[in-house]
């Protein structure tokens, strides 16, 4: 490897390069009089820009745009930028109206306020209605709302409409308000939102359309449609009104369906007709007049915790491409602001209604042609906690004959006991025969456990309604009964200085009486069906001691489950509980008369019965592994 050594000649020649550069640079400075020239041409450039900068929107008309581009020609500096940035759409930039500003508009049921940043709406506030805490109800405020289209242009940007000033005008016809928002790329070319509002009514025709845009919009990108909402906190329970604010819509010729109410959620759907951001008692609507043929749709959770997070629920989010005719936008929408009230969405068709959680099949046809009606007619002449009591009595008593049938094979159970403890007994050591000598006696007496049970499952359908049907009742809002303030909310009698899991911070009295009910009618029911049943197998918790839990149980989830819901459906349960008691005690000690039971019983064994296929299969399958079984313990010997 070569040894390099400090070469002297070099360095000696770099410092003698570098001194005379010095010199010319002293040599050629400037005198004085040229630095105070230089000054005095600096400020002058400054001044002029200044000027500039003031008289854009004159300079705009003096340079008029030209038709056929639809750019502006101007030598400002400024007027070059917003060239540069906005390309053709630099027009609506140097209109009186692009600045921060809005346009205030009133019906009688809505008051809203237009952004001409954007075109979109900035505020909407529902007058008819206030929230938990007296404050007006507010689905749109505070920037918790984002419209936007974005495109490509022919001169290769992408723009967001959301970053480009509108020009507002109102206009009057006949009832009707017309909010007209329009982004010109000159006095005849522009795209446009068109929002025609009617006096008394919480739809709103929405147009989106476009005019002389074909050579400026780029055909061959995407143009898509951007909307996300955050709901705002409207009821005293988050985690209650969190659990019914969800992103539902109708896709596919009718279907409807859902995102996940839980947790974050995304889905993409072809034909989508509306989209709705429920926020339990009110909702925010996007409704096609023709499908969207796509539309990618997702939900962010915001309430993980109700101590931390007391503002928001979630935040709903739609990405849909739009459809370009002949180079133009032309769409035809509408838009929803009010309550998620079954009546009024109702009267707008296409199936709006059906975004209130009733319930899916049979559920969803109880809700509707019974409850829905039902309440409604009793509401409307009497208090809400009172129509919800005669409800209540009226369903109990329609479902008074399946309580009947249920405990009329209780009682034939209880009155073959004596028998079915002789077969145990007899067949101890044959668990199989003392089953099937079990079924052959309950088969002659008519009195199958099955024919306990199936009322009771008749009943389930009426109980997961009801379920659906009171925490989606608008009508409950804010209508008190007794010490509840609010029948659609929890009926707090106590706070607590501390939050207990599962429960939350305060103390509820529906759902303790509605507990103390179940706790005494499980006793009286569950504890006569734990006498009459059999032990299961060694090893295994029998029969009484599953149901003497139960007993516990089923109050205990009341209590809890019930806490933070409805005061309403607690309400129902609680004098639905108490009803079943009274009935209870009528049925057994008025109605069913034990000694003519017994002689009925008597009477069915005598007669030859014949049993049912499935009887039939029963003891087929019985047979065959008795059969095995005494066929392996041949075996073993």
């Amino acid at each position: 490897m070569e040894d390099r050594k400090i070469d002297i000649n070099s360095i000696i020649g770099f410092v003698l390069i570098f001194a005379i550069l010095l010199f010319m640079l002293w040599q050629n400075q400037p005198t004085p009089e040229e630095l105070e020239a230089q000054e005095k041409a600096k400020q002058e450039q400054i001044e002029a820009e200044k000027k500039a900068a003031t008289d854009i929107k004159q300079d705009a008309f003096v340079n008029p745009v030209e038709e056929t581009s639809g750019t502006i020609v101007s030598d400002s500096t400024q007027n070059v930028a917003i060239q540069n940035k906005f390309g053709a759409f630099a027009y609506s930039a140097t209109l009186p109206s692009a600045k921060e500003g809005e346009t205030h508009v009133e019906t009688e049921l809505l008051d809203l306020k237009f952004n001409n940043k954007g075109g979109f709406l900035k505020e909407v506030r529902l007058k008819q209605f206030v929230d938990y805490d007296s404050i007006p109800i507010y689905l749109v405020k505070d920037n918790n709302t984002a419209f936007n289209i974005n495109f490509g242009t022919t001169d290769s940007r992408i723009l967001n409409t959301r970053d480009l000033y509108f020009e507002p005008t109102v206009t009057k016809n006949g009832e009707n308000t017309i909010v007209s928002m329009k982004l010109k790329v000159s006095p005849t070319k522009f795209l446009e939102y068109r929002y025609v509002l009617k006096p008394r009514d919480y739809m709103m025709d929405f147009s989106i359309q476009s005019q002389g845009l074909s050579n400026v919009i780029n055909s061959s990108q995407e143009v898509n449609l951007d909307w996300k909402l955050t709901g705002h906190r409207h009821d005293k329970s988050i985690s209650y009104e969190n659990r019914y604010t969800r992103l539902t819509y109708q896709h596919d010729g009718g279907k409807i369906d859902k995102l996940s109410p839980a947790g974050d959620d995304e889905e993409t759907e072809k034909d989508v007709t509306w989209l709705s951001f429920r926020q339990h008692f009110f909702s925010s609507i996007l409704v096609a007049d023709k499908s969207f043929k796509t539309a990618f749709l997702s939900t962010e959770n915001l309430m993980e915790d109700e101590e931390i997070d007391t503002l928001f629920t979630k935040t709903f989010a739609a990405k849909i491409p739009l459809e370009l005719n002949a180079g133009e936008l032309n769409e035809g929408l509408s838009l929803f602001f009010g309550p998620t009230d079954q009546k009024v969405l109702k009267n707008y068709g296409k199936n709006l209604e059906d975004a209130i959680p009733l319930g899916w099949g049979i559920f969803g046809w109880i809700n509707r042609y019974l409850f829905i009606p039902l309440f409604s007619f009793l509401s409307s002449f009497l208090p809400y906690g009172i129509a919800i009591i005669v409800m209540t009595v009226l369903i109990k008593f329609l479902m008074s004959f399946v309580q009947y049938k249920q405990f009329l094979s209780q009682a034939k159970l209880k009155i073959l006991k004596p028998e079915l403890d002789v077969i145990r007994e007899k067949y101890k050591d044959n668990k199989m025969k003392a089953q099937q000598e079990t079924m052959a006696l309950q088969n002659k007496a008519g009195a199958s456990p099955l024919s306990g049970c199936l009322p009771a499952l008749i009943q389930l359908p009426v109980f997961y309604a009801l379920f659906q049907f009171f925490p989606s009742a608008f009508d409950l809002r804010q209508k008190s009964f007794l010490w509840a303030e609010d029948l659609s909310s929890y009926d707090a009698i106590a706070e607590l200085p501390f939050n207990i899991p599962f429960y939350g911070d305060h103390v509820s009295l529906f759902p303790i009486l509605a507990s103390i009910a179940i706790f005494f009618y499980m006793k009286m029911t569950t504890g006569q069906q734990a006498a009459m049943s059999q032990p299961t197998q060694e090893g295994m918790p029998d029969m009484q001691k599953m149901m003497k839990y139960m007993i516990y149980f089923s109050p205990i989830m009341m209590l809890f489950f019930f806490n933070n819901y409805a005061s309403g459906l607690s309400l129902y349960y609680f004098i639905s509980n108490v009803i079943s008691i009274g009935i209870m005690i009528v049925i057994k000690n008025y109605i069913l008369d034990e000694e003519k039971i017994h002689a009925q019983i008597q009477v069915s064994k005598a007669k030859p019965k014949k049993q049912n296929r499935f009887q039939q299969k029963m003891a087929e399958m019985m047979e065959q592994a008795e059969a095995q079984k005494q066929a392996q313990q041949k075996r073993k010997k």
